[in-house]
């Protein structure tokens, strides 16, 4: 069995990670780090760890640990991924790895030279309904794709929330901009080529709180927005010549709805409903991680993906200081 250490007693892998963690069929969580080690000892209890530790290099030393998962603000990814990695241990590191693409390339180095996996957690890629919809794009159910759409927002003001905090890397792009591009550019195999981007900041947190987004991808266009101060939401919409794909709760099923693709024809008349109920993909994301791992010929999410997904996100910003296409 592979041995996950935890970096961190963060919300995200209390209630959703370790859980599957601890539920693969070829992992277990066998320690608990963090600088509270009171914390790291109630998560450890509650999840039957037998390791606990206060400092994330104790961690890092531990020959009972064969890779890292690493929920710690997006300000800190690289850092103890490259860590990590130096380490000789394997890393599943949340979303965003990092707050702009050019922090990745050492990231990729350090990968490299110790020969492990290192992996951005982007979990909706090990979704069936994610393959679901890249299967129909890539068979013509919607005949030439010419437009996608989506939507992700929730609402959060708390000034105590790592997302509004502009220092630890929080904003709604970095947090959840990402998943429009990245489900887009995984079902459709195809980059974008430029972008125009509306963005508005916060006045006091300083964090971009709404972004409305136009990216061309050479044969289709991507539009989409994302806002941490609005109504929850979450849609994505392939509309091609022959047929669209509706996805209604395309990255968290659950909160948002059921996980549904529908195959809608041209003439709005028919329709084909595929249902993926009980999905766990975060638990789907450490089992192929780990298979990847152990030497198997699986598909997981690449730094080299990830390098693409940020560039995109960084022309965003950019486009946003002007009313102009900015290049990708």
């Amino acid at each position: 069995m592979f041995r996950w250490g935890i970096m961190s007693t963060a919300k995200i892998g209390r209630d959703q990670v370790i859980p599957q963690l601890q539920d693969s069929e070829n992992g277990v969580v066998t320690a608990i780090a963090s600088r509270d080690h009171a914390r790291a000892r109630a998560v450890a209890d509650r999840f039957g760890a037998p390791h606990v530790f206060s400092s994330y290099e104790e961690l890092l030393s531990s020959p009972d640990v064969d890779g890292v998962y690493i929920p710690l603000p997006t300000s800190q990814h690289i850092e103890w991924s490259i860590k990590a990695a130096r380490a000789g241990k394997h890393v599943l590191c949340e979303k965003p790895i990092a707050l702009n693409a050019a922090e990745i390339a050492p990231l990729i180095e350090a990968r490299d030279a110790a020969n492990v996996l290192v992996c951005e957690a982007f979990m909706v890629t090990y979704h069936p309904q994610w393959h679901k919809v890249r299967d129909l794009i890539a068979n013509g159910a919607i005949g030439r794709l010419r437009h996608v759409q989506g939507a992700f927002s929730y609402f959060n003001t708390d000034p105590e929330n790592m997302r509004n905090q502009s220092d630890l890397g929080g904003g709604g792009l970095p947090d959840i901009g990402v998943y429009p591009t990245v489900s887009t550019r995984f079902s459709t195999g195809s980059e974008p080529v430029r972008v125009q981007a509306t963005v508005e900041r916060d006045p006091d947190f300083g964090t971009d709180r709404y972004a409305s987004v136009k990216a061309d991808f050479g044969d289709f266009d991507l539009s989409f927005y994302c806002s941490t101060q609005m109504a929850l939401r979450q849609l994505m919409v392939f509309h091609g010549e022959a047929g669209y794909i509706e996805v209604t709760a395309p990255f968290n099923a659950g909160d948002y709805g059921h996980a549904v693709v529908t195959l809608h024809n041209r003439g709005h008349d028919g329709a084909e409903t595929f249902r993926f109920p009980g999905v766990r993909q975060y638990r789907l994301q450490a089992e192929a991680f780990v298979r990847k791992v152990e030497g198997a010929d699986e598909e997981v999410f690449t730094l080299e993906q990830s390098v693409l997904n940020q560039k995109l996100i960084d022309a965003v910003y950019r486009a946003a200081t002007h009313d102009r296409w900015e290049q990708v």
